[in-house]
């Protein structure tokens, strides 16, 4: 369990900061679909891969002291900006996990706007599907967010640059 969320901060540790709930989800279920050691499950919800697992997490690790959520009106809503404080950095030195390549992973994704990644992380959902296959999905499941099959094909571009940072020869 605790493993679990050492992950987590290590991944907030490695990001510097995520602005965003969302963001913060799609970035950890691309790492693990990269084959970095998260275990949270995530479903198919409204906005792409969700894990209530890592919400939970996420809840305790502010509850503990370990990270900071800065809750900001932005028009109608509310954004959330995560990093970790001096106590989860002081917890993270005790107990951190090695994640190589890890860090230049979450930085890259971390440049991205939640959109794209909200995109990035639907191809990955479906990654067993032919490329065809998941195009109709996502024109089905995220019609509203009307990506381009440019956009589409950039996100494909984008998993294989991921993968070559995750994996480097």
């Amino acid at each position: 369990m605790l493993k679990d969320h050492v992950r987590i901060i290590s991944a907030l540790s490695a990001s510097g900061e995520v602005v965003g709930r969302k963001k913060l989800q799609k970035m950890i279920y691309i790492a693990k679909k990269l084959s970095f050691p998260f275990q949270e499950k995530f479903q198919f919800h409204f906005y792409g891969p969700y894990s209530e697992e890592l919400t939970l997490r996420v809840e305790e690790l502010y509850n503990l002291g370990f990270i900071e959520e800065i809750k900001e009106k932005k028009g109608g809503y509310y954004q959330y900006r995560y990093s970790v404080t001096e106590n989860g950095k002081e917890f993270l030195h005790l107990y951190e996990t090695e994640m190589p390549h890890l860090k230049e992973c979450l930085a890259s994704m971390n440049e991205q706007n939640a959109r794209y990644l909200e995109l990035v992380s639907t191809v990955l959902y479906f990654d067993n599907l032919p490329k065809t296959e998941v195009v109709e999905k996502i024109n089905k499941v995220k019609a509203k967010q009307r990506y381009t099959e440019e956009e589409i094909d950039q996100a494909y571009e984008y998993i294989e640059e991921l993968k070559k940072i995750a994996k480097p020869n």
